[in-house]
């Protein structure tokens, strides 16, 4: 699994950082780079996954950036738009954001309902039983994502375990 901030290959293949890409994929389509949307880039490469507006809000104003919670969301809004980040839904925990490779990574995610954690992760055996699931009901899936709910490992079983 390729973490946001790692290195994936532009339209070109050469290497490209997550960030680079977010940038250029504005700037190709016509958006400026304002201080609101670069602090939110690096937020959001910093955290590597499923981060919430208010944890990418605290950490750009942490680094320095002067923004409100509303430009975070305006500017996550913008980059899902445009196809270089996800909202992921998390069911009571609300909804986080991740970016998105060129390379369209793909991961699922595990939810600690005391903690609050969010884990990735992927599994090429569900990945297939998906695919065979949709296939039997002659579905053609655009998209899914997988959340687990339960309790990390940290937290321990939970009262009904």
């Amino acid at each position: 699994m390729a973490t946001p901030a790692s290195l994936e290959e532009d339209s070109q293949g050469a290497a490209l950082a997550w960030p680079d890409h977010a940038r250029e994929v504005l700037a190709q389509n016509g958006y400026r780079l304002g201080g609101a949307r670069a602090a939110v880039i690096t937020a959001l490469a910093e955290h590597g996954c499923a981060a919430s507006a208010a944890e990418l809000h605290g950490a750009a104003r942490a680094e320095g950036a002067d923004l409100g919670l509303a430009s975070v969301y305006r500017a996550l809004e913008l980059l899902e738009e445009l196809g270089v980040a996800k909202r992921v839904e998390l069911g009571e925990r609300g909804a986080r954001f991740e970016a998105i490779g060129p390379l369209g990574d793909h991961h699922h995610h595990m939810v600690c309902e005391s903690c609050g954690t969010v884990e990735p992760f992927e599994d090429g055996d569900l990945e297939q039983a998906l695919t065979t699931a949709a296939q039997r009901q002659g579905f053609t899936p655009l998209a899914h994502e997988v959340v687990f709910q339960g309790r990390c490992g940290s937290c321990g079983p939970g009262e009904d375990a």
